[in-house]
């Protein structure tokens, strides 16, 4: 049975460098890393398929935009039978530091539209999360600029230094070892704070 990974972005050409991207960058670093498929258009998104640590994974980048990113997970899923317990979602989290990853299973969409939307389709907020620290912009009002805006130069080296951890170390998500995974991520992006 193969692995669903999902990067939770939004697919307008103009905002592939805004900070709510970070999971479409993790799992384009993750594909391009472990030499997987080209992408190619399915399930109201595009796939690509690889192998890492032995097992097959199928990275998916849904193009409904963000708040409809469920309606691509739950086609995906439903046409491989996958259960939920093999669902990842790589996804932007405000409330975690820029390049502080972490991995949780369930819990609530914390106001995240593409989370809402898998819950919704899904049935379901068990499926596993990857949570890509961007960092809060003080205010609540802010919030929506903040996410919808680019990543700034200044974020470019912690940027591609957390992408390439987490393309480096996702052969411990594969093998079921969330908290392997966070500590290799954070060794190798330790010296970017």
């Amino acid at each position: 049975m193969a692995l669903l990974w999902v990067g939770l972005g939004n697919p307008e050409p103009g905002m592939a460098a805004n900070r709510h991207n970070i999971g479409f960058m993790a799992v384009d670093a993750i594909a391009s890393r472990h030499g997987f498929s080209p992408w190619r258009r399915r399930f109201k998104g595009v796939t690509a398929e690889g192998t890492i640590a032995g097992e097959k994974v199928l990275a998916l980048k849904p193009l409904t935009y963000m708040n409809a990113s469920g309606e691509s997970v739950q086609e995906a899923a439903a046409f491989y039978k996958l259960p939920v317990s093999v669902i990842t979602a790589f996804h932007d989290e405000l409330d975690l530091v820029p390049g502080k990853v972490r991995v949780k299973k369930g819990g609530g969409a914390a106001g995240h539209n593409g989370l809402r939307s898998m819950d919704r389709m899904l049935g379901t907020q068990d499926y596993w999360r990857v949570r890509l620290g961007i960092g809060h912009p003080g205010s609540k009002e802010r919030v929506l600029g903040h996410v919808l805006g680019n990543f700034s130069k200044d974020d470019s080296a912690w940027l591609s230094t957390t992408l390439d951890a987490v393309a480096d170390a996702a052969a411990m998500l594969v093998q079921g070892k969330p908290e392997d995974f966070m500590t290799r991520v954070a060794l190798l992006t330790q010296d970017i704070r």
